[in-house]
């Protein structure tokens, strides 16, 4: 048997995750949602995976999409983040600004960086569904400091903002 959720939880809080929004083409719309459980899979293939909980409206909506985009949020986006993971709200809606990318998968304005992915493989394990995606596309946005979720909070990364080439 396993620790209980609080207390998973409760050590994970002080692994600082980065703060990335998932989006889609969902069947109403461009669905989204903010997400910490973005990671690097494979570099040859180039291979992502995010977890989304059983219970997530925006896992119902992407579940069968063929593409999906990651946005690797910067420091200035933590409202973006705040915006991405309430529910009952339309996302997308002003002041949101967004635009279709690659493959006409909705992305975000102002981000990092951009991914967008196929659908490779998902698997439920647990609560969650892992989706793990392949690359085919990638894009840089403005340098800046990144957003990660850090103790229960979004904090801006300083110290380790690398110099753009």
């Amino acid at each position: 048997m396993t620790v209980d959720a609080s207390a998973l939880r409760s050590v994970l809080r002080s692994h600082a995750s980065g703060v990335a929004v998932l989006t889609a083409s969902g069947a109403n719309g461009p669905v989204g949602v903010t997400v910490t459980s973005l990671n690097s899979v494979s570099a040859t293939p180039a291979l992502i995976s995010v977890s989304l909980a059983e219970v997530s409206n925006t896992l119902a909506q992407i579940k069968d999409c063929d593409r999906f985009g990651v946005q690797l949020l910067g420091a200035h986006q933590a409202d973006v983040a705040q915006r991405f993971a309430m529910s009952g709200i339309d996302r997308f809606a002003p002041p949101t600004g967004w635009h279709h990318g690659a493959h006409g998968v909705p992305l975000l304005d102002d981000c990092l960086s951009w991914l967008v992915c196929s659908r490779y493989h998902q698997v439920r394990l647990g609560d969650h569904h892992l989706l793990v995606g392949a690359v085919d596309h990638v894009e840089r946005g403005m340098p800046g400091a990144s957003l990660v979720h850090l103790h229960g909070n979004l904090q801006p990364v300083t110290a380790l903002t690398p110099a753009r080439t």
